[in-house]
């Protein structure tokens, strides 16, 4: 089955386009392009370089920009979506929803007026396993933002290693928060993975910290061969 899968270039919606790829057919990724950071639906930081990450993939990407209003932007996911089965004859749209109703039941609502079946492959899962088995099937993550009490300055460009899980871990419990980084406490982007022919190599980028929260914004990147010594970001 042809399949497209809602991409932001982050941990669950890459991990969601892996397995995509390896269940069905992946005919291309669609991204929502933003314009601010207040979108309830959508990841903002960092989008551009998604490109990069297409382009390792392989896989062609449906883009379509949205102001970011709540509810409304439903209707440019919507047109997002129907572009990508026009083009690439999509029939399902995988999606790297842990835990958000509000993002599932949405997707869920617009995938069924257009006719598509949304797959939500790591819905529900726990949120530590989720995390290893990033770590484990060999995705190379920073994070890009944090917006949550107990994630500091210090985390933005930080690779999420196995101690960064581990610390991850202990402040969602200590401040209660989603450890997944789920409920827009933080945003990652893929440097590597299985998917990548290539890996991402980050050439220089800027923290931007705001008080309590902050974004870590790629100014320069390119793709590298993944035998190349990585250059720390």
């Amino acid at each position: 089955m042809k399949v497209g899968a809602l991409f932001s270039g982050g941990k669950d919606s890459t991990y969601a386009a892996w397995l995509a790829s390896k269940r069905d057919d992946l005919a291309c990724l669609i991204t929502i392009f933003p314009e601010s950071d207040s979108s309830y639906m959508f990841h903002y930081p960092d989008l551009d370089w998604t490109a990069l990450q297409a382009k390792s993939m392989g896989v062609p990407q449906v883009k379509e920009a949205t102001r970011g209003v709540k509810e409304e932007e439903l209707q440019d996911l919507r047109r997002a979506l129907a572009k990508a089965m026009e083009e690439h004859g999509i029939r399902a749209v995988y999606t790297g929803a842990l835990s958000s109703v509000y993002q599932k039941s949405r997707v869920e609502r617009v995938c069924g007026e257009l006719g598509l079946e949304s797959v939500s492959p790591l819905w529900g899962i726990d949120p530590e396993e989720h995390l290893r088995n990033i770590i484990n099937d060999g995705f190379q993550c920073i994070v890009v933002s944090v917006s949550a009490l107990g994630l500091d300055e210090g985390w933005l460009g930080r690779t999420l290693d196995s101690n960064a899980v581990d610390e991850l871990l202990e402040l969602g419990r200590k401040y209660r928060f989603h450890a997944g980084l789920e409920g827009g406490e933080g945003e990652t982007f893929v440097l590597d993975c299985p998917a990548f022919s290539e890996r991402i190599e980050v050439v220089g980028g800027i923290r931007h910290w705001k008080g309590v929260r902050g974004v870590y914004e790629i100014m320069n990147a390119k793709l590298v061969p993944k035998s190349r010594a990585q250059t720390p970001v």
